[in-house]
């Protein structure tokens, strides 16, 4: 039985064309772009060609480019740089956040006010997890030293409108970042029109390799440190750069911005089918997250009421479907998803989350293949959580 991959929104395979890419700098040119050397000549020539790639990708300049190990990195140095850099400079110690961050924003932002003694407040977001502009108004603060809004949420898929919110924070001079983890890998990316002054980005979700992230940092944004050691990435992050994974992150992105309008014309119609599909067939079901229009175009989360989604997703891996869950599961403690109950949903239909997220390989046949289990393994599972 040929296994069908539908968790893309969890990570993507790498493009072949990436893998060339990088090759070479796994091999023959393998040196340390900090030595002075022609080995880390040609190491460093890399490491400038891809900074400048994804600086043009971004509409942003190459010294704003800072790479990582991941975009959850990425999310701490954002975060943790500017609240610590701020309180450095002015004594502001108030974070604004979403209620439904990734964990790397929101698990930073706790250690920040459990350890450090910053206060963190959290935005209403409406019931598609949309962040309203005049309450986020009126959540500011004279000492708010940062704000961070996701671009797109991985686990409902919403796009949040940030240039409308970014305006007010410049307005303000209140640094503003986003984690575009999730609205990278799939939209073009312009610095000035999103307007925020940090970006958090993972080449795993677009088809890069794994261990490789990016942190957009706006010139003048102040930042102190968190990985100290060495001058590397402008005396933002300590380490030798992992040239093949920089070269291959570069790629990955190029492809994106070139491959871009394709793969969504190619995503959409089969995300709407599953979306319209599931509404149509499946009783007591719920699409979560925003609308057609602000829903990444390869992504389908829905709730299902009186089911456990845990065991959904077992059933569906039997199958020979991988897909995931927003709830997690302990021994004997099962818990739904902090996103879907900050959402407003009850834990009988909290604890049913199912995401559905589609690649750029993804074929008709596939989805078709999965619609014609989907409703008989739901029924399965009802049996059971019953």
């Amino acid at each position: 039985m040929k296994r069908i991959y539908l968790d893309y929104a969890a990570t993507t395979p790498v493009d072949e064309r990436v893998i060339d890419a990088m090759l070479p700098y796994f091999k023959e040119n393998f040196g340390n772009p900090s030595s002075v050397h022609g080995f880390g000549q040609i190491s460093d020539s890399a490491l400038d060609k891809s900074r400048r790639s994804i600086a043009a990708n971004l509409g942003a300049e190459p010294s704003e480019i800072v790479f990582t190990s991941c975009g959850s990195e990425s999310d701490n140095l954002a975060i943790r740089g500017t609240a610590f850099s701020r309180r450095k400079q002015f004594g502001f110690n108030h974070i604004l956040i979403s209620p439904i961050e990734h964990p790397a924003v929101q698990a930073t932002a706790d250690q920040l006010s459990a350890l450090h003694g910053f206060e963190v407040s959290y935005l209403p977001v409406d019931q598609l997890g949309l962040v309203d502009r005049e309450a986020f108004e009126n959540h500011l603060r004279e000492d708010t030293a940062l704000v961070s809004i996701m671009a797109a949420n991985n686990e409902i898929g919403t796009i949040n409108h940030l240039p409308e919110i970014s305006e007010i924070c410049r307005n303000r001079r209140i640094p503003i970042h986003t984690d575009a983890v999730q609205y990278g890998a799939h939209h073009e990316i312009n610095v000035d029109t999103l307007g925020v002054d940090l970006i958090s980005l993972g080449a795993h979700k677009f088809y890069g390799p794994k261990g490789v992230g990016v942190l957009y940092v706006r010139s003048g944004t102040k930042l102190l440190p968190t990985q100290t050691g060495g001058s590397q990435e402008f005396g933002f992050r300590a380490a030798t750069e992992n040239i093949p994974l920089i070269v291959g992150m570069a790629e990955a992105y190029r492809l994106v911005q070139e491959e871009g309008p394709s793969r969504r014309e190619h995503l959409i119609p089969l995300r709407n089918q599953i979306i319209n599909f599931v509404l149509d067939e499946i009783p007591a079901s719920l699409l979560t997250g925003g609308s057609l229009q602000h829903r990444l175009p390869n992504h389908a989360s829905f709730v299902f009421e009186n089911l456990d989604g845990n065991l959904l997703v077992q059933v569906l891996d039997s199958e020979g479907f991988a897909c995931s869950s927003g709830s997690a599961c302990k021994t004997g403690d099962p818990k739904p998803s902090s996103v879907l109950t900050n959402l407003g949903y009850e834990p009988n239909w909290a604890l049913g989350s199912l995401r559905v997220t589609l690649g750029k390989d993804t074929t008709q046949k596939e989805v078709d293949q999965f619609l014609e289990i989907l409703p008989g393994c739901i029924r399965r599972v009802r049996e059971v959580s019953s």
